[in-house]
């Protein structure tokens, strides 16, 4: 595990963290069923955007300062609806069911909003 600290908590520590790796997974397990033409196309997308929310979460806790930490809560929020729009253009394609739609859309807003609070913390 990454030695990122915030205060005395590891990154990896934050609920905001650990939704948002889970989140990412659940993305990997529901693309993999998606139609083998959208591997490079949507897929990727998705996968991309997920995995950036914790990513830049690692990356913000890392830096020197508040200010820099800052700034990557606002990039992993952005990644937040960047993978609302995706989940919800596979949903309208088609690609995966209601059922496996809504949790993933529902906790991607709660994660935005975490990082919402998170971001107002640091300022």
């Amino acid at each position: 595990m990454a030695e990122n600290r915030i205060g005395a908590r590891r990154v990896e520590d934050l609920e905001v963290f650990k939704l948002a790796h889970e989140l990412a997974l659940g993305v990997y397990q529901t693309t993999r069923r998606f139609p083998k033409d959208e591997a490079f196309g949507l897929v990727a997308q998705l996968r991309r955007a997920a995995v950036s929310v914790p990513a830049n979460l690692a990356e913000g806790a890392g830096r020197l300062n508040r200010g820099e930490y800052r700034q990557f809560v606002g990039v992993a929020k952005g990644s937040t609806a960047e993978v609302g729009y995706h989940l919800l253009l596979a949903k309208d394609l088609g690609y995966f069911a209601a059922a496996q739609y809504e949790p993933l859309r529902e906790g991607y807003v709660r994660v935005g909003q975490m990082l919402t609070r998170l971001a107002q913390a640091l300022s």
